[in-house]
């Protein structure tokens, strides 16, 4: 029998020896290289640019209101003044910094594929995290698993992208999924409302959907990013084999056809269609990612798709 699902690499192949392996000076060329594409893909539009529904002195024209005693003079509208001969002040929309959360999963199922999803998925969610860093939206990081398990508290500016790098590089796959109850625990942790990207396989035996409810619910912006190895989803397997979970160690004996392959490979691709759907029918974002694709690219697939920055 061939032990497919265990059969991953080594420790020392599969995860990075240290943060600059993972995040070297090459890396960070990168990083500068897409805060500049990001920018004139969405020129002028940038999320970090959205404007508030409060109002004071900021420097896009809102309305009017009636001038009381104490106002300051210098808000005074002197053309409506000259028209109506009534003293109205201008109000103005002021503007508001972004919280941009980046949740990572880190449970064992993340742990497939060389370089591993998770690997994937903390340079992903670094390149995620500058960009808004450089366009000073306020941004944290958060791993989870069957529970919250880390957090970098919210930062600002794109030099801060070093704490994100320090936090990403440690950690491993490890745990079982239940996105219901992290991301339950997320929304009740943060009170301030924001986009959320979760970087995640999706791979929950209780589903994808209540996780997602929860960020909802609680009134985030939620932008899902699937990862999937292209094993995953085109495995070389054939004859006798035993897949075992990653995350709960059960196991099937199963003979491997080119007829059950194919089913198999339309399950894979039926699992991500329904994700997208479902996101859908719920107004959420949605992009899906094979760790094949380079990731200065995927970024680009991803900002060029929408619902991050715009």
């Amino acid at each position: 029998m061939f032990d497919w699902l265990r059969r991953r690499p080594d420790a020392a192949s599969r995860a990075p020896r240290a943060n600059e392996e993972l995040f070297d000076e090459e890396f960070q060329r990168r990083l500068e290289y897409l805060a500049i594409v990001s920018r004139k893909v969405y020129a002028g539009r940038m999320r970090a640019e959205r404007r508030s529904k409060k109002t004071g002195a900021g420097i896009e024209f809102a309305d009017h209101r009636e001038y009381v005693a104490g106002d300051d003079f210098r808000y005074l509208d002197w053309n409506v003044y000259q028209r109506t001969g009534r003293l109205l002040v201008r109000l103005f929309e002021e503007e508001e910094d972004l919280s941009v959360y980046v949740l990572v999963d880190t449970s064992r199922s993340m742990g497939m594929g060389a370089p591993s999803k998770l690997h994937y998925a903390k340079k992903i969610a670094a390149a995620l995290a500058y960009i808004a860093l450089a366009n000073l939206d306020r941004v944290s990081v958060l791993s989870f698993a069957e529970q919250m398990s880390g957090r970098l508290a919210p930062t600002r500016g794109k030099n801060r992208i070093f704490k994100v790098f320090d936090f990403l590089a440690p950690l491993e796959a490890d745990g079982e999924t239940d996105l219901r109850t992290a991301l339950r625990t997320f929304a009740a942790q943060n009170k301030r409302r924001g986009v959320a990207i979760l970087i995640s396989d999706l791979y929950d035996p209780r589903g994808y959907e209540d996780g997602i409810n929860q960020l909802r619910y609680a009134k985030f912006e939620p932008y899902v990013l699937q990862l999937f190895d292209p094993a995953e989803a085109d495995p070389p397997l054939h004859g006798d084999v035993r897949l075992v979970d990653e995350e709960t160690g059960e196991h099937r004996d199963v003979t491997i056809t080119p007829r059950v392959l194919e089913r198999y490979r339309e399950a894979h691709r039926r699992y991500r269609a329904q994700v997208a759907e479902f996101c859908g029918q719920k107004q959420v974002a949605y992009h899906s990612l094979s760790t094949a694709v380079p990731f200065d690219d995927a970024v680009l697939q991803v900002l060029r798709a929408g619902g991050l920055v715009r």
